[in-house]
């Protein structure tokens, strides 16, 4: 092994351990991806987005049950606007985990990885209120937002120009689904 592959292999190494590797043997070298940013400052911005991106699963799951759940004299509507805003938070997570491995790191491995990280609560209540499901939602899409605004600033620290511009849009599209169900759930 040259000395580059030695030096590429302790970054791997040291990345993959900040990311939240248990072993070296959860790496493959394969995986390392050239970037001018600097090392250590991207781990930290990995993992502000693999948090991210483990609330976006959970939210996304959330959303979609109550999707499939809801009742009541606003069903449509609120099936409607639930399925939509599902299909958006999902859309995201493809964008976080490539930002992620465009940085030199690694992203989410499973649902137990997801489960770890996710601030998100789940709800497996058997019935839920549609109005307690805007509610929820709600609040849960303003924790997205605090998780993107942390990402924000991980990505601003580590002189991460394209990942603290995308996260903006990330950012407004929480915000502005949290908007929806507040509007959605207005009484009066």
């Amino acid at each position: 092994m040259d000395l580059r592959e030695q030096l590429g292999h302790r970054f791997v190494h040291a990345t993959i351990q900040t990311a939240g590797a248990k072993s070296m043997s959860d790496i493959n070298p394969a995986l390392d991806t050239p970037t001018d940013l600097n090392r250590n400052a991207t781990a930290s911005v990995a993992d502000a987005l693999n948090g991210a991106l483990a609330d976006c699963y959970a939210l996304y799951l959330k959303t979609k049950n109550f999707h499939w759940h809801v009742s009541g004299p606003h069903f449509r509507d609120y099936h409607l606007m639930l399925d939509d805003q599902a299909t958006q938070i999902l859309g995201v997570t493809d964008a976080i985990a490539e930002r992620v491995r465009k940085t030199g790191n690694v992203t989410l491995r499973s649902i137990g990885d997801i489960a770890r990280r996710q601030t998100i609560v789940d709800n497996d209540r058997e019935f839920v209120p549609a109005a307690d499901m805007l509610v929820e939602l709600r609040d849960d899409n303003l924790k997205l937002v605090e998780r993107f605004r942390t990402v924000k600033d991980a990505a601003e620290e580590a002189k991460d120009n394209a990942t603290s511009g995308i996260v903006d849009e990330w950012t407004d599209q929480a915000e502005e689904r949290a908007w929806f169900l507040f509007e959605a759930g207005r009484k009066g």
